[in-house]
């Protein structure tokens, strides 16, 4: 397989000044044009709570380029605590292109994104494992319909695919059923899509589901795994 060229991605500044890139098959970009940087924060990272728990177990739907793991990954430096990150990706990028899409991080938290483009596969098959002092990520290059998901194992869930426009199936009901039965209690799903459907089919499989505001004129979509 020839390598994957970075001139097919069209490169994008985003409000808060960090890049982000446009698939070219799905013709959508990786994160908010508002700001990738900010989406990772305060959508994922805040919306969640992974921000202040104290040992986070994450689960997340699109890897894409890393940065809520390294939103993540950076939280948790600063604040001396150990995580654990799941992602699955069905669409995974070279390492070329996850390298060039930087980020402000800490030295410290700089070394393990190098640590983990170093081991990052030219043909993504097998899982990825990363694990340090830092804390433990596994990369599943799976495709999330069929996956198999931990039971009660999430304290937050990151739901990132691209748009159920263009990537209908992780959003089908048969998805959000397993991400429920993966949350722990307590658990929350933060997503960028209020899509009445989506909202509709996150409820039916357990889920209390709040619209919340996002940036400007967005709204974010919040999911709590009430518990027993």
């Amino acid at each position: 397989m020839a390598p994957e060229r970075s001139d097919i991605y069209q490169r994008l500044q985003t409000e808060d000044g960090s890049p982000t890139l446009v698939h070219p098959v799905f013709g959508e970009a990786y994160s908010s044009r508002h700001g990738a940087w900010m989406q990772a924060n305060e959508l994922y990272l805040k919306l969640t709570q992974t921000h202040r728990h104290p040992s986070p177990r994450v689960l997340e739907v699109g890897f894409g380029l890393g940065v809520n793991f390294r939103a993540t990954l950076e939280n948790c430096l600063r604040r001396g605590v150990f995580f654990e990150y799941l992602s699955y990706e069905g669409y995974p990028v070279s390492r070329m292109i996850l390298a060039s899409v930087g980020v402000p991080l800490s030295p410290a938290a700089e070394q393990v994104w190098m640590d983990l483009l170093a081991i990052w596969p030219a043909h993504p098959r097998a899982p990825l494992r990363l694990e340090g002092f830092w804390g433990r990520l596994e990369v599943r290059f799976e495709d999330v319909v069929a996956a198999t998901m931990p039971s009660g194992w999430a304290t937050a869930l990151y739901f990132d695919p691209f748009s159920p426009q263009v990537n209908p199936e992780p959003w089908q009901p048969g998805v959000l059923q397993k991400l429920f039965r993966a949350a722990g209690a307590g658990a929350r799903l933060a997503t960028y899509s209020v899509a009445g459907r989506f909202r509709r089919n996150l409820a039916a499989a357990g889920f209390a589901v709040s619209r919340v505001p996002g940036v400007g004129k967005k709204a974010w979509t919040l999911a709590e795994h009430a518990g027993e």
